[in-house]
């Protein structure tokens, strides 16, 4: 069962590069995130179209998110139970008994700013809804663009971005208390590299001279964690033409995945 994450930067856009990664990677689930789409204009006749089914939870210009999976989607939930929050960063769904949480984590904009209090918020109620979600189903994979570099083995230059956004020791911490609750960095259990990174700037050449950070996570249960053959980053998408700046990140687990229409 191959469970995928890509922060696609506007499906509107991105919707030819999505079909044929779908075609060429072939993975059983796919979180997206910044798919910056209404629900009514969102693309799911063309994604049945390419095998997929589809719950989406989205608005116009900014967020939005959604889960694509070959086989049926149960049990779906687009909200942090108690946490109001107008913006569409949270969709969760059940897919041949993985439970699979999708996030599109609060960028901050800068250490200090209103946004930042937000994201820390928001970490903060979004963790303690997953350790509910834990305890109800302990085969949980989380993936998503976290806004977070794990350590410095995730970033280009540690020097440069300390203890600024997407990097400060406050969001670390906030990531650390979410892997916690149980759940393992499935990149990390099969590569202890530094130079690995999944978000590069569209500005300075960015991608070609590979300054970029490991952003985009697939995290798994330890139930699940036995069951991991692999992880990695999907470079490819990036090189194509008007790309997101986010390439996609996914697991493989050992799990059959009943892909019956």
């Amino acid at each position: 069962m191959k469970i995928a994450s890509w922060n696609v930067n506007s499906l509107n856009v991105r919707l030819p590069h999505l079909g044929d990664w779908l075609k060429a990677a072939q993975p059983d689930v796919v979180g997206l995130q910044e798919t910056k789409l209404e629900d009514l204009k969102f693309p799911d006749t063309a994604l049945v179209e390419s095998g997929y089914r589809s719950v989406f939870s989205g608005q116009r210009t900014y967020n939005g998110v959604a889960l694509l999976s070959r086989s049926p989607i149960e049990d779906v939930v687009s909200d942090i139970p108690g946490f109001e929050d107008p913006q569409r960063r949270v969709i969760a769904g059940t897919v041949n008994g993985v439970r699979v949480v999708n996030l599109y984590v609060v960028n901050g904009k800068a250490v200090g700013d209103e946004k930042y209090e937000y994201k820390l918020r928001w970490l903060d109620a979004v963790t303690a809804w997953i350790e509910g979600e834990l305890a109800r189903n302990p085969r949980l994979v989380v993936v998503g663009d976290f806004n977070i570099a794990p350590d410095d083995r995730d970033v280009h230059d540690p020097e440069a971005w300390h203890e600024k956004i997407l990097c400060s020791t406050p969001e670390r911490d906030a990531l650390k208390r979410l892997l916690g609750l149980g759940l393992h960095d499935s990149f990390r259990l099969h590569n202890d590299e530094a130079g690995h990174y999944s978000w590069w700037d569209y500005r300075a050449a960015g991608f070609r001279r590979n300054l970029g950070l490991r952003i985009d996570l697939a995290l798994v249960s330890e139930a699940l964690r036995p069951k991991v053959r692999d992880g990695g980053i999907d470079r490819e998408p990036r090189t194509w033409e008007r790309p997101s700046d986010h390439a996609p990140v996914w697991v493989d687990l050992d799990i059959a995945e009943n892909t019956a229409q």
